[in-house]
């Protein structure tokens, strides 16, 4: 589940300066691309001063295309390079790094660090790993078990049980509106054919973008990647990244009984952006705004946890606000439209606007060169210029094209506690 990061408020216009300023410095970081036989991209930056080398391998599909009924697959893919956890006691202890497994609706991403003088062992370790990852019945199995008990963590969670619920509600079967992580049903489904399957049609040299940056020789890290990655095999055909859109939802609140004693929480969401919309950084200022005014109409000194999260994804994702809420408490259903409907003042605009703009410049440049690859974005460069040029008409604008999208609202409660919101 992906929440946002609560960023330290500065001052607002020696923020946007310092961010304008060193964004400017990093538009010249741009990297030697290169691209092998097998259709695998290869991205890689020379940075003299960096003590590590980072390696990042991005399979530009997630939990997107996870089958029907068997949601989880595509997570487990992308556990099933390292399956086991010994292995990153490797990377940080004889590379002298570290090893991380992302994965999201859009993507699988490893990233794993060494120092560099480790490089060629880092990239063959990694290379091998992803492009004939071991997958059988037995790792299968293991690692299923594995997801089965973080989802049974993750269900303690009143938060995790909104955002299921919400994006249920949202978008129905809908790719985005099935479980990211899988459920415990789902994952329980789940056979070594199933990862196999996926390995087929979604690992694939040609549906990946490799990134090499820090203290290394450019030409030996392009040779070394056509040595290690070049036998990776291309796809035989191309997956559509189509689905139906989803019916619109049913915006009656739906009730959810939580497995812990917890405060009440609530849950609600609205469709949003895709990633590659013109419209996405003014968005991002938009979703700073929004979350500022929710703090403000609800009691932050009894509701830990409140915010506002913008999920723009290959297709239109979702915005998703919640908090905890006060015993009693009942907030409007039609709180969103509220928050919304308000005019957009201009010091909340200028102190959002360098909140987004901090997003991106603390945004790793690699990251932003992968991205544009999995979002099909034209370029970093031009989504950084969109965050230093938008206005507070755009923002303005975006706000009335959102609050024409249905809300939908959840509210976890404990078994024996009653609902806090009609």
């Amino acid at each position: 589940m992906k929440f946002r990061v609560l960023f330290q408020k500065f001052a607002a216009f020696a923020l946007v300066l310092t961010s304008f300023s060193t964004v400017f410095a990093q538009r010249s970081q741009a990297p030697k691309q290169e691209k092998l036989l097998n259709g695998l991209k290869l991205l890689i930056w020379n940075d003299p001063a960096a003590d590590k080398v980072t390696i990042k391998i991005r399979i530009h599909s997630g939990a997107a295309f996870d089958p029907q009924g068997k949601e989880g697959v595509m997570l487990l893919i992308g556990e099933s390079f390292f399956p086991n956890d010994a292995v990153r006691d490797f990377f940080k202890e004889d590379l002298g790094g570290g090893l991380w497994i992302t994965a999201n609706y859009d993507y699988i991403q490893v990233t794993a660090t060494a120092r560099p003088d480790e490089f060629v062992t880092l990239l063959e370790s990694v290379a091998t790993a992803v492009s004939n990852p071991t997958i059988d019945r037995e790792t299968t199995a293991k690692l299923k078990g594995k997801r089965l008990e973080k989802i049974a963590e993750l269900r303690k969670d009143p938060a995790y049980l909104a955002q299921l619920a919400a994006a249920k509600q949202l978008f129905g079967t809908f790719p985005y509106g099935r479980a990211e992580l899988g459920t415990a049903e789902s994952v329980s489904k789940i056979e070594f054919p199933d990862l196999l399957d996926a390995k087929q049609r979604f690992l694939t040299a040609d549906n990946a973008t490799v990134s090499i940056a820090g203290k290394i020789d450019t030409a030996l890290a392009y040779r070394a990647a056509r040595r290690y990655l070049g036998s990776w095999l291309k796809s035989d055909k191309m997956t559509p990244s189509t689905f139906r859109q989803p019916d619109e939802p049913d915006t009656k609140m739906v009730k959810v009984t939580s497995e812990v004693d917890s405060d009440p929480y609530i849950g609600f969401a609205m469709r949003g952006l895709a990633r590659n919309d013109k419209d996405y950084a003014a968005s991002e200022v938009l979703t700073h705004i929004l979350e500022s005014r929710l703090k403000a109409n609800v009691s932050t000194s009894k509701s830990p946890v409140v915010f506002v999260d913008n999920s723009a994804r290959f297709l239109p994702g979702d915005i998703e606000f919640g908090f905890t809420a006060a015993e009693g408490s009942e907030p409007p259903n039609n709180l969103v439209t509220l928050l919304l409907s308000k005019a957009i003042g201009n010091d909340e605009f200028t102190s959002a606007k360098a909140q987004a703009n901090n997003t991106v410049l603390h945004t790793a440049t690699d990251e932003k060169w992968l991205d544009v690859d999995t979002y099909k974005l034209t370029s970093a460069a031009d989504e950084q210029k969109a965050f230093e040029s938008v206005t507070l008409a755009d923002v303005q604008r975006v706000a009335e094209r959102l609050a024409k999208n249905p809300v939908v609202s959840v509210s976890v409660n404990k078994a024996d506690k009653p609902a806090t919101a009609n």
